[in-house]
């Protein structure tokens, strides 16, 4: 309980640091960007264009009963999340060198800024999402999704996404400081990741032994559990929300009893 109190009373003596951190994080992303803030707006509408495009028209990709733009774009928006929050993090530590160096500051406070950044641009990324499923309701796309009262569990969902990001952020950035090839490494398995998570195609799709696999994806859990809620008006089953929870906390626990074991010798290959 000792460890933990001190933890969340770190967390307020440097919760203004952390501030500077996410201020200095969006000045140096939109500087002398003219559209500024409103690419995190446009940024994955244009992707869900693209995207719909190829895979409804060219490939002819469909999701029987649901509408196909919704699916793909709630698909796209968490995981985009992940990646962005997972990568950004990763290398915050090795970014944060000199700064390290110079006076002692929590090491846990740079991922966790991070996914707090990425995090912003998610809640921003949330109204462009949310206004094509009230499209939806007036012809855009074959079906249309309804508002209900299960979308009051979606910030659950995606406080567990925010853990299960975190987490693995805190891991590779203690792995990032005494292996620097995972810098790259790490982008060929988010590659690989992205085509096993059923992002813009639907499970059902592949062999039944195959589906079993890919339901221990973590990203799968997340997105398939916004998606009952958005698309089929129904809220995930108890153990769904259990699974999900242990997941985001198990994940988050992992890393950050990783990164506390070995942040004391990050100054020694940093």
């Amino acid at each position: 309980m000792s460890k933990i109190k001190a933890i969340f009373i770190n967390f307020k003596n440097y919760w203004f640091l952390m501030t500077q951190l996410i201020s200095r994080d969006f000045k140096v992303k939109y500087k002398r960007s003219i559209l500024g803030i409103l690419w995190s707006l446009l940024n994955p509408l244009l992707t869900m264009t693209v995207m719909t495009i190829v895979f409804s028209q060219m490939f002819k990709f469909n999701v029987p009963g649901v509408n196909y733009i919704v699916y793909l774009m709630t698909g796209i928006v968490m995981f985009n999340y992940f990646s962005g929050a997972s990568n950004s993090a990763m290398t915050s530590v090795v970014e944060n060198f000199t700064l390290i160096n110079k006076v002692y500051i929590p090491k846990y406070i740079f991922p966790i800024s991070k996914c707090l950044f990425v995090g912003i641009d998610f809640l921003l990324t949330l109204i462009p999402w949310f206004i094509i499923i009230l499209l939806s309701q007036v012809g855009l796309g074959t079906y249309a999704c309804d508002l209900n009262i299960y979308y009051l569990l979606l910030p659950y969902i995606f406080l567990c996404l925010f853990l299960f990001a975190a987490g693995m952020g805190m891991l590779l950035s203690c792995l990032s400081v005494f292996l620097r090839d995972i810098f790259h490494i790490y982008g060929i398995v988010l590659t690989l990741w992205n085509y096993l998570t059923p992002v813009f195609y639907d499970l059902t799709i592949l062999p039944e032994t195959l589906q079993s696999i890919m339901r221990f994806n973590p990203m799968y859990q997340f997105i398939n559990g916004a998606r009952s809620i958005v698309l089929f008006g129904q809220a995930p089953n108890l153990m769904h929300l259990i699974i999900m929870g242990l997941i985001g906390l198990g994940m988050f626990l992992i890393g950050g009893l990783v990164f506390k074991k070995k942040q004391d010798k990050f100054i020694y290959y940093i």
